[in-house]
């Protein structure tokens, strides 16, 4: 099996409980059950399941002491503990004994075992030992030091069974508590070590979901200590994703952008560790299917490192919380409570197939264009979100960084929605201007703030600014295709052109959109936050009312987008480039819409279509004619000249 960390990867797989039993399967263990959950989900064409030794069954202290010592002694309920390092780490022998023969079930199976090690936090409960209740799992140094044994003993009692293929800090751990960045930076650095000094050779994962460039939990700092980063991109759970329907281009995009977003700032590949719909509460089995293959499709083709799906089996007969606190904890599975397959679970299965087919065991790294870089103070994920749609609508691909990162070299760079007193500091300007006069194009979309310098920058003198009382929609005549702006949110800005072309004007003739020449490059700016305006507006994405504003970024991308081997104007398909060799490229296209799309792709001169290994697809002169089902995809092989 391929290593989870590998360039090109791609593991399919669920997040895994019993299904007769939910988060209590250690203390009511069924071997049998277990086994025969195992054989449906590889039947299934999964390869990679994520389980859960649930912390308080496989650590079970218990506190023993008085009014003025109340850990006098940690016992196993009234017995001391074991002389041996399982039982000084306060580890239960009878569990352990269970993990293995699991382990030996998902090994017979063929399935390779994500280990969630600190398992304290489990859809909405939190889970502790009797002896640590009541501190904070974080922060509180006797908890830590508990967790720390924990994990050096489990890790080493099954370093060297074959099933298991990495190493999860733990279930959301970021939810156990709360912490300052230098808190959970020391938390999540003793558990890392710890897996470490027992077990070097497996990769070490996150676990945790929301990390943001900003804040206690950054995708900087577990970059930094784990070996590869994870999302949960749920669509309520998630910033301004629950506001489409799934099968529609936003909630498609949602898990590839959010993962893209972690793995470009956190400097580590990701892995779609956990997703799904939720149950009824957001899609219908077909509907949620239909998102599924979309999103398999998308998260593959975009370097993701896999999507396991949350979870194995339906929990709604269980009576425990937390499936009997909260709805959606009931109805999520591939599977039902009778083992009943999905039609989702068959997406899996149909997809494992495709890869299966392929003439390739890994998909070489997509072609990139442009550099999203986000900036101090502005709603990082909102802006990086619509930046990577209108990407993909408009026909190019970028990576994200964030402010003071170093900047990979790119024909394009984006500097959407500047907000804020900071943006970039003074010292990160140079090496960007550097990359604009030598010839890459720089976009900014202002939303209340000027970068120092602005008139050298962008060819236009501010003369005044005041905040907008209302909205408006401005064609953008100076473009082609003349897309349609939403003039809305932050501030108006008042200038004077001095040496650049002004595109479009507001209402009232002040510019809006403007091009400048900067050296032997070019700046282009727009006055209003276009990306955020975007995002906190449903339905501007799809159907018959969708924005034309990707057209901007088409043409802020052009020149760019000439050294692909297709291009396509079709806004709801995705095409992403990967280069085999410079005669060589696979080209994934994705249908982003809940019907059928009949779309012409144009073949650049020199390219042409070697072979079709999936989909349906025809050549009519220098185009290629594809037919996609509803959120299906099409895989190419396309050649050319040296």
């Amino acid at each position: 099996m391929q290593q989870l960390t590998e360039p090109g990867a791609f593991h399919l797989g669920c997040n895994y409980w019993a299904s007769h039993a939910g988060t209590r399967m250690w203390s009511d263990w069924h071997p049998a059950v277990v086994e025969r959950d195992f054989k449906l989900l590889a039947e299934s064409g999964l390869q990679t399941i994520r389980i859960f030794p649930l912390w308080p069954d496989f650590q079970p202290l218990h506190a023993l002491g008085t009014a003025w010592n109340p850990t006098k002694e940690f016992r196993l309920g009234e017995e001391p503990l074991p002389d041996d390092a399982v039982g000084q780490a306060g580890l239960s022998a009878v569990m352990l004994e269970r993990f293995a023969t699991c382990l030996d079930l998902a090994e017979r199976h063929g399935l390779h075992c994500i280990v969630g090690l600190v398992t304290g936090w489990m859809s909405g409960r939190l889970f502790v030992p009797p002896g640590l209740a009541g501190r904070n799992p974080l922060t509180d140094p006797l908890s830590i030091q508990w967790q720390v044994r924990f994990v050096r003993e489990f890790v080493g009692a099954f370093k060297g069974h074959a099933a298991v293929c990495a190493w999860d800090l733990g279930n959301e751990c970021n939810c156990m508590g709360a912490a300052t960045r230098e808190q959970a930076f020391v938390w999540a650095a003793s558990i890392t070590n710890a897996i470490r000094a027992a077990d070097p050779t497996r990769p070490v994962v996150s676990g945790m979901h929301s990390l943001t460039p900003e804040g206690a939990w950054t995708m900087q700092d577990q970059g930094e200590l784990t070996d590869l980063l994870t999302t949960h991109p749920y669509p309520p759970f998630t910033p301004h994703c629950c506001q489409d329907p799934v099968n529609t281009i936003r909630g498609i995009l949602h898990g590839t952008a959010e993962s893209r977003f972690y793995a470009d700032i956190g400097g580590k590949p990701c892995l779609c560790e956990e997703f799904g719909t939720l149950g009824n509460m957001i899609a219908d089995e077909a509907t949620a299917a239909d998102y599924v293959r979309a999103c398999l499709f998308s998260l593959w083709a975009n370097d993701c490192q896999g999507a396991l799906w949350w979870c194995a089996f339906d929990q709604g007969h269980l009576a425990q919380a937390p499936y009997d606190w909260c709805a959606v904890e009931r109805e999520l599975g591939l599977f039902g409570s009778d083992g009943r397959r999905k039609p989702v679970a068959g997406v899996y299965r149909e997809f494992r197939a495709l890869l299966d087919k392929l003439p390739f065991q890994t998909l070489p790294p997509r072609r990139t264009e442009a550099v999203c870089l986000l900036t101090r103070d502005q709603d990082h994920w909102g802006v990086a979100y619509s930046a990577f749609i209108l990407a993909k609508q408009a026909g190019f691909d970028l990576t994200f960084r964030y402010a003071g990162q170093p900047l990979p070299d790119a024909p394009v760079y984006l500097l959407p929605c500047l907000k804020g007193l900071e943006v970039l500091y003074r010292r990160h300007w140079p090496a960007l201007l550097e990359r604009v006069a030598a010839g890459a194009t720089l976009y900014l979309s202002l939303d209340d703030a000027l970068p120092s310098g602005f008139e050298a920058l962008t060819g236009l003198r501010p003369t005044a600014r005041d905040r907008r009382t209302g909205s408006a929609a401005v064609a953008l005549d100076g473009i082609p295709d003349h897309p349609v702006i939403p003039c809305a949110g932050g501030y108006r800005l008042n200038a004077t052109p001095v040496g650049a072309s002004v595109l479009a004007s507001e209402p009232d003739g002040a510019p809006l959109l403007s091009e400048y020449r900067y050296g032997q490059g070019r700046v282009i700016c727009l006055g209003v936050p276009l990306e955020m305006t975007l995002t906190t507006t449903p339905g501007v994405f799809h159907g018959a009312n969708a924005s034309t504003a990707w057209q901007l970024y088409r043409y802020l991308a052009d020149g760019a987008r000439q050294g692909r081997a297709v291009r396509k104007e079709e806004p709801l398909l995705a095409l992403t480039e990967h280069p085999v060799s410079e005669t060589e490229r696979v080209v994934v296209a994705v249908n982003q819409s809940p019907g059928p799309l009949k779309a012409r792709v144009r073949v650049a001169d020199g390219w042409r279509l070697a072979e079709c290994l999936h989909g349906v697809a025809r050549v009519v002169g220098r185009e290629i004619l594809l037919d996609l089902s509803a959120c299906d995809g099409a895989v190419l092989q396309v050649r050319g000249k040296k």
